[in-house]
């Protein structure tokens, strides 16, 4: 790694560390000829996640916006940004786990859905409102009687 002050290519790494859950570090190096320290970030270079909406539009994966939409259901509930943050990567492994450079974003929606009932009834179905497109309230009353039935056949 070339100094960024002197352009030197003789550097050595003082520190390593991971960052974002392993996925990549982040290196602090200094110059063996001016004594110059800088950073450095190693990451995984990862295949871009095309999204193909409904419409059949095609666009990239983003756990921003995933995370962003969660926050958006989430709000006024009791649910960390941990457990939100936490939610999304999950999601974008199951994801890339798939093996498929192509996703639907009905795929995304249910698994979102299956994660956040287990999280937050109310922000489930602020989640499933929004990504079912609840057309009018006897559609919204069946989903809530789903997770009715559901809660007492797992007790």
């Amino acid at each position: 790694m070339r100094c960024s002050n002197c352009q030197n290519k003789n550097t050595k790494v003082l520190d390593s560390r991971p960052i974002e859950e392993g996925r990549s570090i982040r290196r602090r190096r200094e110059c063996e000829k001016c004594g110059f320290r800088f950073t450095t970030f190693e990451r995984f270079e990862e295949v871009p996640l095309i999204v193909v909406k409904k419409d059949g539009v095609r666009q990239e994966f983003s756990r921003e916006k995933l995370t962003r939409g969660l926050i958006r259901a989430c709000e006024k509930r009791p649910v960390a940004l941990e457990t939100i943050e936490s939610l999304a990567l999950d999601v974008e492994k199951a994801l890339r786990n798939q093996g498929s450079s192509e996703v639907s974003s009905n795929d995304i929606g249910e698994l979102v859905m299956e994660r956040l009932s287990k999280v937050d009834e109310v922000s489930y179905v602020r989640f499933a409102s929004v990504y079912r497109q609840f057309k009018d309230i006897t559609v919204f009353l069946d989903e809530l009687k789903d997770i009715i039935n559901t809660d007492k056949n797992s007790k």
